[in-house]
């Protein structure tokens, strides 16, 4: 009789249990779906003498009333952008930032939103790997989709942008086509990653999915700001650099922004396309091996390097040392920008 009472009771808890895990989901969707928005674009291409249009569907989220969030590998091209929100309102939109080393775009609606739902963006580190996560999306062009998973992992690129890492969530949450730019929430409801690629052998998905961390996204595109800001490097490690013949690790210039402190400097972007060791790179261009007497050899040291330049003003002088054709040398920002840099070894 014991037993039989007994096995009622798990019976019943067991039930409940799975129940409100539903219901959990249930009323995380209900709520924040609203957010969520499927982008669709349109390209022109010249084939031959003729025009050629093709069309593209991703994902988004509205982070603020005229603002959209999704994957730069979304919208990389489009002539055209359309946003359709849940109850069927479509609004145009620009893209106001694009960043292809993170994945990760900013756009502008042309008009708000009559009765927005804005998403909230969390602090991605406090997301635990294995705590559960879901994501909202349009795969294959199915709008309003929901999958849920966990936070399996975490992955970067040894890419940095303005001094922070590019970092990428991974997760068992199933991703297709069409997820792209999606928001990836916590049980919370808040976003902590944009939807960005899979790792697949069957081209479909395979268990392993990766979304460009909330903070990535915030630091590159809403807060990047300072003596650090304007460009983007990818770090080499020893391996890399001998094999390249640099004199050691560093951090490697990809892209500079012209008009910025640290482009008005004289940093010297990369201009020549290379595949090394598996990862994309642009040669030619400065390596930083130190920043006020800071050695960059590392994304930890990187890190040092701009807390240790958060205080500076954008009119502040500091060095930044490079390797360039064969020669070390240093670069002057700020006040004494406009000085040609000298060779010191």
């Amino acid at each position: 009789m014991r037993v039989a009472i007994s096995l009622f009771i798990f019976l019943l808890t067991g039930s409940a249990n799975a129940a409100g895990f539903d219901a959990d989901f249930a009323d995380l969707y209900e709520k924040h779906s609203r957010s969520v928005v499927t982008v669709y674009t349109r390209s022109i291409s010249l084939q031959g003498n003729k025009p050629h249009q093709t069309q593209g569907v991703g994902s988004g989220v509205l982070i603020e009333e005229d603002q959209i969030l999704t994957a730069a590998h979304v919208v990389d091209g489009a002539h055209t952008i359309e946003v359709l929100f849940t109850d069927g309102v479509r609004i145009n939109a620009d893209v106001v930032t694009s960043l292809d080393s993170s994945d990760i775009a900013l756009l502008k609606l042309r008009r708000g939103h009559p009765d927005p739902t804005v998403a909230v963006l969390a602090d991605s580190d406090q997301t635990r790997i294995g705590s559960e996560v879901f994501i909202i999306g349009s795969p294959f062009g199915i709008s309003q989709t929901l999958s849920v998973g966990h936070l399996s992992g975490r992955m970067d690129r040894g890419v940095l942008r303005d001094g922070t890492p590019i970092e990428f969530l991974q997760t068992d949450t199933a991703i297709n086509t069409g997820n792209s730019g999606g928001p990836m929430f916590n049980t919370k409801g808040e976003v902590i990653g944009i939807v960005s690629f899979i790792l697949t052998k069957s081209g479909g998905f395979d268990g392993i999915g990766f979304a460009t961390s909330s903070n990535t996204a915030k630091e590159a595109l809403l807060t990047s700001s300072g003596v650090l800001a304007g460009f983007e490097g990818i770090m080499l490690n020893e391996r890399m650099a001998s094999a390249l013949n640099f004199p050691g690790p560093g951090l490697l210039v990809q892209r500079v922004v012209d008009d910025s402190s640290i482009g008005r400097a004289g940093l010297k972007a990369g201009n020549i396309p290379a595949q090394i060791a598996g990862q994309s790179m642009l040669l030619g261009g400065d390596l930083i091996l130190e920043i006020n007497g800071l050695v960059c050899r590392t994304p930890h040291d990187f890190q040092l390097v701009k807390a240790s330049t958060l205080a500076l003003e954008e009119e502040e002088s500091y060095a930044i040392t490079v390797y360039r054709n064969g020669e070390v040398m240093n670069l002057i920002t700020g006040n004494a920008a406009n000085l040609a840099f000298t060779a010191i070894r």
